[in-house]
């Protein structure tokens, strides 16, 4: 498998400094998940989602390109907080969210955010390891299902399951063997 140039923090933002299109190609496919899945969990849309994470990208590029970050954690906790904000404002806007939002400022600094955001990285670094053990078709059943959304019937035609009850009761077998594997790995910091 060939390793993309961009496999660090450091090199994304250089190349970004270099004008590299490529650098910002890999970092928009790269954290957009993480993002999808806090939108689509906090009343929001998959199009919301990638406005939210459009935004947050032209945030981060920005301040690369004027040489006015410092970056004390990684670029996927930064542009987490980021988005964050951003979609608790448009929640606020929209009047989807109680609170006012100037009472949740206190609570979304990124200085406080950085210890749990690294826990949650930790987290997401080995249930991605988790999911490459895992295996074809446990993975893409549980991705289909969990990250994209698909319902029962698609995943049913998809695999040529006989029924939505199989194609749940392999759902349920894989994701054992998920959660197996990310807690033989996971070790929590104490």
């Amino acid at each position: 498998m060939r390793k993309s140039l961009y496999e660090t923090d450091e090199a994304i933002m250089e190349g970004i400094r270099n004008d590299d299109d490529r650098a910002l190609a890999h970092l928009y496919k790269l954290h957009f998940p993480m993002i999808s899945h806090f939108i689509i969990s906090n009343s929001g849309t998959d199009d919301e989602a990638k406005d939210i994470y459009q935004e947050g990208v032209i945030v981060f590029y920005e301040k690369i390109k004027g040489n006015s970050l410092e970056l004390s954690c990684q670029i996927k906790t930064y542009l987490y907080s980021v988005c964050r904000r951003l979609w608790l404002k448009r929640l606020a806007e929209k009047g989807r969210y109680a609170n006012r939002i100037e009472d949740s400022e206190n609570y979304l600094s990124l200085e406080e955010d950085v210890p749990q955001h690294e826990e949650n990285e930790r987290q997401f670094g080995v249930m991605a390891e988790a999911l490459d053990q895992l295996g074809e078709p446990c993975r893409t059943l549980l991705e289909d299902f969990y990250i994209r959304a698909k319902g029962m019937q698609d995943i049913v035609e998809k695999f040529g399951y006989t029924n939505t009850d199989t194609a749940k009761n392999q759902k349920y077998k894989c994701l054992q063997r998920l959660k197996k594997l990310f807690f033989t790995s996971y070790k929590p910091e104490v």
